[in-house]
């Protein structure tokens, strides 16, 4: 296996094609290309129905992925708010890549049996794949979708971004092999020598203690231990420093406790939820996820510091095997890279710090696609890294 990443500034998509390939082909030393992902600048939207061609011209493969993004990443460097394309390529001589697409009217009810949401992908859940995903951000249901995916191959990673830079239907580019849509969902899956370790870093930390839900209706929480939420909530920000009641009144959050058989909770425990709302009269708020009662959470705050600490914390945890890792792919948020932390290329740099020089390519997105616990979730504000990886 050997993964290779370059990326291009150029304002000419033909100039940054070239020097996106002649770079892969150096890094691949003669390798077999089976495998091209590209993350294309909004930029070159104008030219958008040529890049299939381009690419496949200049960098022959088995299977073609990509999409467009309103910045992109690669080979440790983030390209916001500019000209940029991003090319990933791949030698997996021991790996059968199955690629996919779909439209929402393609998706099967959330009973059917699994057997549906295999045939929707063309694998099988007892081939152990694993999955990356490219959604369109108007025209999926993709909680829906992921849900089934769950479901019906619950021992995979499944991992990607929802298209970024477009502001309405129409206005987003997928790309698989020869074909370029404007709507739906593309992906791939991995079956045979391949292995994807997860990180998924929410950016966020905790403020005051867990506490139980012990009244709620859907997405709206009408008391913490018997108490109004909105009162518990007050009560927590009289008690925190200046700074952080600053930060309350624009980065507050709720994280769902994951597993409440753990006696402590660290990070990765928690699901990081909007507070979408809340009602000054009865003392309620509505979060951005379904909730139930019994359930634990904790208020979180999110600021730069506690994005990059949490990061590296995770990162560090694979430093062992960093040997073992051969590329990774980056799925990060629009609210991150220069947005949160004043400077550019801050999440790819402290991954190439912690875990090597490896090949790194991604983009920003308008939602990443990441797991936590068991279960696969649609988030906002995260980087979602998939650490790749041989299995034997």
């Amino acid at each position: 296996m050997k993964w290779a990443s370059a990326v291009s500034e150029r304002p000419r998509l033909e100039r940054a094609v070239q020097e996106c390939a002649a770079s892969l082909k150096e890094q691949m030393g003669g390798a077999s290309v089976d495998f091209v992902m590209a993350f294309v600048s909004v930029y070159f939207m104008e030219r958008c129905f040529d890049v299939n061609a381009l690419v496949m011209d200049a960098l022959p493969c088995n299977v073609f992925i990509g999409c467009s993004a309103a910045g992109i990443i690669g080979a440790g460097r983030e390209v916001e708010n500019r000209p940029g394309l991003s090319l990933m390529a791949a030698s997996l001589p021991k790996v059968v890549v199955k690629p996919f697409a779909l439209r929402d009217e393609d998706l099967p009810d959330l009973d059917d049996p699994p057997r549906r949401w295999e045939a929707l992908v063309g694998v099988k859940a007892a081939e152990n794949p694993h999955f990356v995903l490219l959604s369109d951000p108007f025209s999926v249901r993709l909680d829906n979708f992921l849900g089934g995916m769950d479901y019906a191959f619950p021992k995979a990673v499944k991992i990607g971004g929802v298209v970024s830079g477009a502001l309405a239907p129409a206005q987003s580019a997928l790309y698989l092999n020869s074909m370029c849509q404007r709507s739906g969902l593309v992906g791939v899956s991995f079956v045979g020598d391949l292995t994807m370790d997860p990180l998924v870093a929410q950016g966020c930390r905790p403020i005051g203690r867990p506490m139980t839900v012990t009244d709620c209706q859907e997405n709206i929480l009408l008391e913490l231990e018997k108490r109004p939420p909105l009162q518990v909530l007050q009560d927590l920000v009289d008690s925190l420093d200046p700074n952080d009641q600053e930060l309350a009144k624009h980065s507050l959050f709720l994280g769902i406790i994951m597993d409440p058989r753990k006696e402590t909770y660290g990070k990765g425990d928690f699901l990081i939820r909007n507070i979408i709302g809340a009602d000054m009269k009865k003392g309620i708020l509505a979060v951005g996820t379904r909730l139930r009662k019994g359930q634990g959470v904790q208020f979180h705050l999110r600021d730069a510091r506690a994005a990059a600490q949490e990061l590296q914390t995770l990162l560090s945890s694979h430093g062992p095997s960093k040997d073992k890792i051969a590329g990774a792919l980056l799925f990060s948020c629009l609210g991150r890279g220069e947005y949160l932390y004043g400077r550019r290329d801050h999440d790819s740099q402290m991954f190439q710090r912690t875990l090597g020089q490896k090949p790194l390519g991604g983009f920003f997105c308008n939602g990443e696609i990441g797991p936590v616990g068991a279960s696969t979730y649609l988030h906002g504000y995260t980087s979602c890294f998939a650490l790749l990886r041989p299995k034997w």
